[in-house]
């Protein structure tokens, strides 16, 4: 099988994770007989130092041209990088807004599993995290508040600022149709989050996730609001399987549910339209202040692949064999900075890489 990846290296650590990530790949292509076409693109700081933008129509025009893209991470930092002197729609995550709407990436998949190697990494009391949890947050990505009609005003001599946000039935339909169907294929849970005692917007969510609801008697849905969603997280995340939300609880929850595991270092994401398309990014930053000493964690980008192979591909068995390889670089004790404990080995962000594609290949097909 040929496949056609866009790849973003980005800014900060982004180039050193999507290098390792991709050490990674092509040992999956050569183990399993497929050949990978990567075609590099800029987007965030690194495409305003060459374009002066933070996307080009060309960029997006390629990205589109592809069957997936793989990212690693965008912007920098926020006090002392220029970029951000910059309006706000030439900033480097205006191109992320951009790209997601331009791809029509409504659906944001963040997978949050507690390996049972970094059990000691997690914040959680012990007798929480002994029981384990395995869930994924079903983000919608291109609607609500980060969209909508926003603007800074003065009134009357005093500043007023106001942000919108806006739903239609279609957009909650097709990101509830997602949702169900991943949990169909998981633990036939989906728990909505909604603010439906107060938003609008969070009760015509309910009522369409409800309608929805009806084609899958076989997954159980229960609704919960956001605030109670937040405690339940750190209380018992045990009891989660697919949580479907709208797109600022989403990016919140996210944030929450990657801590929970350990280390946000570890947490893949993928964000698909209605189609096997999909952009597959780590779901943390650019870490400027690390970018360039080897340090980072790979493990994020590399789960990334896997389910840009699984999602974009229908290639299972490749990335179960991902997926295997980080079971077993993590039970044979090595570890980078991010999630490392006593008696493991440390290692950086090139050698984890290398050990990863190791254990890859370390069976045969």
């Amino acid at each position: 099988m040929e496949l056609h990846i866009a790849c973003i290296p980005g800014d900060g650590i982004g180039p050193e994770i999507v290098r390792e990530a991709k050490k990674v790949l092509d040992k999956v292509a050569s183990k399993y007989g497929h050949t990978i076409v990567y075609q590099d693109i800029l987007m965030g700081g690194a495409s305003i130092d060459v374009h002066g933008v933070p996307l080009t129509d060309e960029a997006i025009a390629a990205a589109k041209a592809a069957d997936a893209v793989l990212m690693g991470s965008i912007g920098g930092d926020t006090n002392t990088s220029p970029w951000y002197q910059l309006p706000p729609d030439k900033r480097p995550e205006a191109g992320l807004l951009k790209i997601r709407k331009e791809l029509n990436l409504f659906a944001n998949l963040r997978p949050a599993y507690l390996y049972e190697e970094l059990a000691a990494a997690c914040p959680l009391k012990e007798e929480i995290s002994k029981a384990g949890f395995d869930m994924l947050i079903m983000r919608e990505l291109t609607g609500g508040l980060y969209f909508g009609e926003r603007n800074t005003v003065t009134q009357n001599g005093v500043r007023k600022a106001y942000d919108t946000l806006t739903y239609n039935e279609n957009e909650i339909r097709r990101i509830a149709i997602k949702g169900f169907e991943v949990a169909r294929k998981r633990k036939h849970k989906v728990t909505s989050v909604d603010k439906a005692n107060v938003l609008d917007s969070s009760r015509l969510w309910r009522a369409v996730v409800n309608e929805v609801a009806k084609d899958y008697p076989d997954v159980e849905l229960e609704h919960m609001l956001v605030d109670n969603c937040a405690m339940q997280l750190v209380k018992d995340p045990a009891q989660f399987d697919v949580i479907l939300t709208e797109n600022m609880f989403g990016d919140i929850l996210s944030d929450e549910a990657s801590m929970v595991t350990g280390s946000i270092g570890m947490l893949s994401s993928a964000s698909l339209n209605d189609t096997r398309f999909g952009l597959y990014e780590p779901s943390h930053g650019s870490a400027p202040d690390i970018a360039g000493k080897d340090i980072a964690n790979p493990i994020a980008t590399v789960l990334s692949a896997a389910m840009m192979l699984r999602y974009s591909f229908d290639l299972d068995r490749e990335a179960d064999d991902i997926e295997n390889a980080v079971r077993r670089v993590l039970k044979d004790g090595f570890r980078t900075a991010d999630i490392m404990s006593d008696g493991c080995v440390k290692v950086g962000c090139q050698q984890m890489g290398d050990l990863l594609t190791e254990r890859v290949s370390a069976e045969g097909v």
